[in-house]
């Protein structure tokens, strides 16, 4: 299982949400790259990027700045989401150097755009699932759709995405613990490789993950608690990997 540094960027900067409320942020740094930089340095295998003004807009916000993290730091893979809701997005961010594109929004309104997603970019999507009570969320977690996460992720078993990654919007940057399982179920209802998000807040979270590995859980997203120092990276990769 791989660990995963969150990098939330909004009106520049790097941020994190409380429960996705773009009105309850903490600025954790005003340099995104040099925060790129920094969790290289701290053994980081991948990392996930947010556009969350692009979340907002529909359309990339911080593609400049993507583009600058992905030439600088060349071999070191990067995932981003928000705001991705054309094909032509996607190009670009894949020229940008970019290995993973997270569809979100779109996912939900257009299945479709998914699908045509994985055939144009075999190798390089992944669909996005913030879920409120188990219910999909939209725009920047501004709205709550009808529509069941399992119902959703399902739809995708056979679309060639790479992994579903899986967020419980009541736990996101509220240091609370992840939704272990929640997550192991998703991953076992869609047959789907899945990267839980939102909550973690200790290495002991990442135990608890580690024990539903087999269930497809295959990485772990986290912001706040490696921002604040309440869980290591290095600590939580070594552990992953003796496991």
């Amino acid at each position: 299982m791989i660990i995963i540094p969150a990098i939330d960027l909004k009106d520049g900067q790097c941020v994190r949400l409380k429960q996705g409320r773009m009105d309850e942020s903490t600025v954790f740094s005003a340099d995104p790259v040099a925060m790129a930089e920094h969790w290289l340095d701290q053994g980081a295998r991948r990392l996930h990027l947010v556009d969350l003004n692009g979340a907002f807009a529909g359309e990339p916000q911080h593609a400049a700045i993507v583009r600058t993290i992905t030439q600088r730091f060349p071999d070191l893979p990067v995932q981003i989401g928000g705001g991705i809701r054309t094909l032509s997005t996607i190009e670009s961010y894949l020229q940008a150097g970019v290995q993973w594109v997270i569809i979100g929004t779109q996912a939900l309104r257009d299945p479709a755009f998914v699908r045509q997603a994985c055939q144009s970019f075999p190798g390089h999507i992944m669909v996005g699932i913030d879920a409120q009570n188990g219910m999909v969320a939209t725009e920047g977690w501004a709205q709550v759709s009808q529509t069941p996460a399992r119902d959703l992720a399902i739809q995708f078993r056979e679309a060639g995405i790479s992994a579903l990654i899986y967020t419980d919007i009541s736990r996101d940057g509220m240091m609370q613990g992840v939704n272990v399982q929640a997550t192991a179920q998703l991953a076992r209802d869609s047959g789907l490789p899945v990267i839980a998000s939102g909550g973690i807040s200790a290495l002991s979270d990442i135990e608890a993950l580690l024990t539903e590995r087999l269930s497809g859980i295959i990485g772990a997203i986290s912001g706040r608690a490696l921002y604040e120092g309440q869980l290591n990276l290095a600590a939580a990769q070594k552990l992953a990997d003796a496991t």
